[in-house]
């Protein structure tokens, strides 16, 4: 049987080392389908319950392993499902290959079933490279292309192939005009700025008297060139989301996260600060960083395009962060003056004394921060932890301590919904022998995540190490957008597009044939969390957890938490409405026209 284009299609993904697709079937990648089958299911085709679970999927897997990730899908709606998957991988820098049906090249302009502009419809998400096989030899330069590129420019990319040119028997492109030939791989490459620029950088850090490192996930491969840094520029360092897990923060001068989910620390190391060096980091919130004027800044940054947009640098460095950082400690000089990090460590203790205050807070039924707290030191060093959007994220970033080889990350910078599940999964099988935990709202359980526990039922005997935790906030309450709605409007709550059904998501799990866990008390909160990790499979725990309780903004005042703490405890709701206002008129300086969930850049 002669080779298909189909068949070719699969043999180059295995040749560019791809084990996994994660798709759904269609008529439109029939001849795909076909292919697969022939080829034994390799690479391994991986049935999500939508396309859009599918490209979450991939951009987990590929978060977790740093390898480009592909998803599969048929023409018109499945194309379509895939689309807002794949605006988190560009919007957080993340490489994914799309590979999508279309209909027959006969029928094209027709109006044809299922006939969509797929050129037009990814033309954003995929704009570094979008292109249609419309003939046999031009496949293997544009899936070479699509790979080498959602590589190199850590984005998602996509390729269309109508369903008749998958059957077409395949032909090389041949020594001949207009033919374009291709070829596998590409080696590891390193941006470097030059000496000059790394000299004047230096001078910057060195004039400094109370430095400040912002680090993102582009730092995450230089873990011990930025603690050298930091400790010879006697700094603190905060950390944008996507980088929660570049350094570890068990470090003491690590303030954690920055932004309106993060900490306070945090917001008072970039107040005060007179300079600034930022890595791997495009934290898009110029109203957490210092005032303008304030700081001397410099900035490292792999991407040439993403330098220099979030704050007046002094000295831009285009060049990879561990490379360039070794190239730069020599030229730093070490502070013998250490009351500057002093008092940030200092900062750092009081607000972890703080955060276990406020978990300690009783709550009806579940202060969902206790949740959280219960967690973090049952949490193996080895953990990978997939944060979904919603009012859980503010917990994932204020009481998860990152330490050892922990890995986290969430939707940063398109802050979507529903994403926490199918993270865990692709997170799975880019380290089946590692635990993983996607931490969810109800609301993000009932949009995507119910349903993606079909498919860990269908793959749990995959993985060598059982543990996959979904953990749920179950308050009934779409409650991240109630509390800005209560900062921002002045609404107490709008119950019909906030309020959601009740769902026991433990039965859920129990009928599928995993492990459920209920936790109505406070007083199980922790059996919980133990009884979640020891199953010996995957397994949901659902806490019921209270509404009410408000996520405190980090430009609150250490006087106005202990204030609010105290109203919760006395039940003062004068004056919590008081303390209340007095946030709001502080947060609206932060949310610009209303904002949205802060995140990550």
């Amino acid at each position: 049987m002669s080779e298909k284009v189909s068949d070719r299609i699969l043999s180059r993904l295995r040749e560019w080392g791809v084990e996994y697709v994660f798709g759904y079937p269609g008529d439109g990648i029939n001849g795909l389908l076909a292919a697969w089958e022939r080829a034994g299911d390799r690479p391994r085709f991986i049935q999500s319950r939508h396309e859009e679970m599918s490209a979450f999927e991939a951009v987990g897997y590929a978060k977790f392993s740093g390898r480009v990730a592909v998803c599969a899908a048929t023409s018109g709606p499945g194309a379509i499902h895939l689309l807002n998957g794949l605006y988190d991988a560009k919007l957080d820098h993340v490489p994914v290959v799309a590979i999508v049906g279309q209909t027959n090249r006969s029928a094209m302009g027709g109006s044809y079933q299922q006939e969509v502009d797929l050129q037009s419809l990814f033309k954003d998400v995929a704009s570094p490279f979008v292109e249609t096989v419309n003939v046999p030899q031009q496949l293997p330069n544009v899936l070479d292309r699509a790979i080498r590129t959602a590589y190199s420019r850590r984005c998602p990319t996509a390729v269309i192939i109508p369903a008749d040119v998958q059957e077409l028997d395949y032909e090389p492109p041949s020594h001949e005009f207009k033919m374009v030939p291709s070829s596998l791989g590409m080696s590891d490459y390193s941006t470097a700025p030059s000496d000059e620029a790394l000299r004047r950088a230096a001078e910057v850090l060195n004039a400094g008297e109370k430095v400040a490192l912002l680090i993102g996930q582009g730092a995450r491969g230089a873990r011990a060139e930025v603690e050298q840094v930091a400790d010879l520029l006697g700094a603190g360092v905060a950390k944008a989301l996507l980088g929660k897990d570049s350094l570890p923060d068990t470090l003491p001068y690590v303030t954690g996260a920055i932004g309106l989910l993060g900490t306070r620390p945090s917001y008072e190391l970039m107040r005060d600060c007179d300079t600034l060096l930022t890595i791997g980091s495009n934290f898009p919130y110029t109203q957490f960083m210092p005032e303008f004027g304030q700081a001397r800044a410099v900035q490292i940054d792999i991407d040439p395009h993403m330098v220099g947009l979030r704050y007046p640098y002094e000295v831009n460095l285009v060049g990879d962060a561990r490379t360039t950082l070794r190239r730069l400690l020599p030229m730093l000089e070490r502070k013998t003056d250490r009351s500057w990090q002093e008092g940030i460590v200092s900062e750092v203790e009081r607000w972890w004394q703080v955060m276990e205050r406020q978990a300690q807070v009783s709550s009806d039924p579940i202060n969902p921060q206790y949740v959280a707290h219960c967690l973090d030191p049952l949490l193996p060093e080895n953990t990978i932890l997939a944060a979904d959007s919603g009012s859980a994220t503010n917990w994932y970033a204020r009481h998860i301590r990152m330490r050892g080889e922990m890995r986290g990350s969430l939707s940063g910078t398109l802050a979507t919904m529903g994403c926490g599940v199918p993270y865990a999964i692709g997170a799975k099988y880019a380290h089946p022998d590692r635990p993983v935990i996607a931490l969810v709202g109800d609301g993000a359980m009932q949009m995507n995540g119910m349903a993606e526990l079909i498919t860990m039922a269908k793959y749990r005997s995959e993985w060598s190490d059982p543990r996959l935790v979904v953990a749920v906030w179950n308050n009934q309450d779409l409650n991240q957008v109630t509390w800005e709605m209560r900062a921002m409007s002045g609404s107490p709550q709008f119950l019909p597009s906030q309020h959601i059904p009740d769902v026991s998501y433990a039965r859920f799990a129990t009928s599928l044939g995993l492990t459920g866990i209920r936790v109505e008390k406070p007083e199980d909160v922790e059996r919980g969390w133990r009884e979640a990790l020891a199953a010996d499979g995957p397994a949901v725990v659902e806490f019921l957890t209270d509404p009410a309780m408000p996520p405190i903004p980090p430009h609150a005042t250490w006087d106005q938490m202990e204030a609010t703490l105290t109203s919760i405890l006395k039940g003062d709701s004068d004056r919590f409405s008081m303390i209340a206002q007095g946030v709001k008129t502080k947060a609206q300086e932060f949310l610009p026209g209303g904002g949205g969930s802060q995140r990550d850049g």
